[in-house]
């Protein structure tokens, strides 16, 4: 798995990068403990400079020693390894990522720092050439800010809609649009077990290939699902055509089908190598379905506690499509709480949907859902979401939210507000969730 889901995040570079200081951020940002190997050494053996009097051989086996010891840990971390450190690394442990810096500022950044490969400005940048294209080598992903760590941490990439793979699962419309074809392409319409078992049949694919899905949620989470299944599972990769896919449903490794009982009732965590988000493809998506993606943006931004919405397209999607990633790293497969946030709203949204047959739109629900949960929050919101009342059965809207993941013993749990920025999990008096629920219908 080309994620730092299961292993350690391990960030590389030239000394000035700023590893130490990006590494605390994504350590407090995914909840793992953050180790500077460096700041390790000196605090066990005494400074470096005097270390390096005594032979760089020497340091290098401390050095070699810490990360040893820093990935012997069980328990996941943040890993800043010293500029030389990287030939320490394995990757069967570490997910290696690349803090990118031009030698320029590396130059600046270290000049008086008196570390001892700093000392002589033409050594510093003859070290700099050398070892720039070995980071290159190491690394599973470049970035040079937390954000860009966090997407490099789940395989995610932003660049144009290509990848390689034996097998192309495609939205119809994204394939006639886009003309994305693979060794073998089956085109899929829905997400049940039906189409699943349709795909499953028609593979021919070893277990060592590899599923490539295009489209919206739907396309990608009926790939996921059956890249999970197939053999016991292969690898994909997804590649979502839709605003909603590249900011939330592509990102996170949960994959399902939907049965008449509910939505993605059968399903499993299964993470993709990569997902390539091209912005550019948003180009030919409807008003409509735009509209629907806004709300899953707006969900973020409320999370994070930033107007994200506001942002530039292109910032816009990167920012959440981070905000998601650090949210999964810190629960990757929904066992410690913290991935409920990404709730907010949804319980009412797939209330809603149900009660419709799934026919209102998904991101049309979670934007009704959002306004109650703003309510109930206590937070006015209503010039960021605009919405109207649907037409739904009230009292299948309602035996549907009872039976939402997060009730325990008929006692509802929703998703709400502190602040913006500060998402809770609270119990709420039934009378106050019907009454919110009612008037999102008429």
């Amino acid at each position: 798995m080309a994620t730092a889901v299961d292993r350690h995040l391990a960030l590389i570079g030239f000394m000035g990068a700023g590893k130490s200081t990006i590494g605390a951020e994504v350590a407090e940002r995914i909840g793992r403990p953050f180790i500077d190997t460096d700041a390790e050494i000196e605090a066990r053996h005494g400074p470096i400079p005097e270390l390096f009097e005594r032979g760089e051989a020497e340091f290098r086996r401390l050095e070699r020693d810490v990360v040893e010891e820093a990935l012997s840990s069980a328990d996941p971390a943040v890993i800043a390894l010293g500029g030389g450190a990287f030939d320490a690394l394995d990757h069967d442990r570490a997910h290696a990522v690349l803090i990118d810096v031009d030698v320029e500022t590396a130059w600046e950044r270290s000049r008086a720092s008196g570390r001892p490969l700093a000392a002589d400005e033409s050594e510093f940048r003859e070290l700099f050439a050398a070892r720039a294209p070995r980071y290159r080598d190491v690394a599973e992903g470049v970035a040079g800010d937390a954000d860009g760590v966090l997407l490099a941490a789940l395989g995610i990439r932003f660049g144009q809609g290509k990848a390689d793979g034996e097998v192309m699962i495609v939205d119809e419309r994204v394939r006639e649009l886009y003309g994305f074809e693979l060794d073998q392409t089956i085109v899929v319409r829905e997400k049940t077990l039906a189409e699943a078992e349709r795909v499953w049949r028609e593979l021919r694919l070893g277990r060592d290939g590899t599923i490539v899905a295009s489209g919206g949620g739907t396309t990608t989470d009926l790939a996921g699902f059956v890249a999970a299944t197939y053999m016991r599972g292969v690898r994909w990769i997804a590649l979502p055509t839709t605003l909603i896919g590249q900011v939330d449903a592509a990102i996170g490794g949960k994959t399902a089908v939907d049965l008449p009982e509910g939505k993605n009732l059968v399903g499993a965590f299964h993470y993709p190598d990569e997902v390539v988000i091209d912005p550019a493809v948003l180009s030919t998506l409807p008003e409509d379905e735009h509209r629907n993606g806004m709300a899953e943006v707006v969900k973020t931004g409320l999370l994070a506690g930033r107007p994200l919405w506001e942002l530039p397209a292109d910032e816009m999607i990167r920012a959440c499509a981070a905000f998601k990633a650090s949210v999964c790293l810190a629960d990757p497969y929904e066992r410690r709480g913290r991935r409920e946030i990404l709730n907010l709203g949804h319980t009412f949204a797939h209330a809603l949907e149900a009660a419709s047959d799934y026919r209102l739109p998904h991101g049309q629900a979670v934007a009704l859902g959002l306004s109650a949960a703003l309510r109930l929050s206590g937070l006015g919101m209503s010039d960021v979401l605009d919405v109207l009342p649907v037409a739904v059965d009230r009292e299948r809207a309602w035996d549907a939210l009872q039976r939402d993941k997060k009730v325990r013993d008929g006692r509802i749990r929703l998703v709400l507000l502190e602040d913006l920025g500060k998402p809770v999990v609270r119990e709420v008096d039934p009378g106050d969730v019907r009454t919110a629920l009612d008037e999102l219908i008429v």
